[in-house]
């Protein structure tokens, strides 16, 4: 009789563990899930895929973007963004609802995501160009270190509406950007609503 109770306590017990290790199991799976996607929420990763942001980014670059920043629309001249180029750059339609949610947690099309340096934001107004050759940002020449070649060889004086950013490449030679938008729909203002964020670093490296 005594052993069939030491069997039944360590049956008891071993049921006892066997849950255990299940709640574990749930518990890790449930942190890494709610993990990646809070991650998912707050920053994301892309690749560089064309010359237009050099020398600041090169192609192959993983770049880190900030995305609350494009929630709260603190997005200021020079930010390097990430945008989604649909109605713009990308003849598709708008995303839907379910495809900006979609890009939120990190499932949209990369293809159509385009990486550019903010130039100038809503109430901003930009020229080309004075005579060496820089921008005029606000009537106020633009020196613009990153570019290594002339602000644009294309000439142009606009004012950006409220709510939009007009975005240009580092690599002025290589990018196709707001300057080729003009006289198109839009005109090359690209909504605040269409930003993923900012880039925080390149690399292994999170500025």
């Amino acid at each position: 009789m005594p052993n069939n109770r030491e069997d039944a306590t360590f049956g008891s017990r071993l049921l006892y563990s066997g849950r255990l290790w299940k709640i574990v199991a749930v518990i890790a799976i449930l942190i890494i899930v709610i993990g990646g996607s809070v991650r998912g929420f707050v920053i994301q990763r892309f690749t560089i895929p064309s010359e237009s942001m050099e020398p600041t980014l090169d192609v192959g670059d993983d770049i880190t973007v900030w995305r609350p920043d494009a929630l709260s629309s603190d997005i200021q001249r020079g930010d390097i963004v990430v945008f989604d180029g649909r109605g713009s750059f990308v003849d598709d339609a708008l995303p839907t609802p379910l495809q900006k949610v979609g890009s939120w947690v990190g499932l949209g099309n990369r293809d159509v995501y385009y990486v550019k340096r903010v130039i100038a934001v809503g109430g901003d107004t930009l020229q080309c160009c004075d005579a060496q050759g820089r921008l005029l940002l606000n009537d106020e020449p633009l020196e613009e270190d990153y570019a290594p070649h002339p602000a644009s060889s294309t000439e142009f004086s606009i004012e950006v509406p409220a709510d939009t950013m007009w975005v240009l490449g580092d690599n002025r030679n290589k990018s196709a950007d707001s300057r080729a938008l003009m006289g198109k729909p839009g005109g090359g203002f690209i909504p605040l609503d269409r930003v993923i964020g900012p880039v925080i670093g390149h690399g292994s490296s999170v500025d």
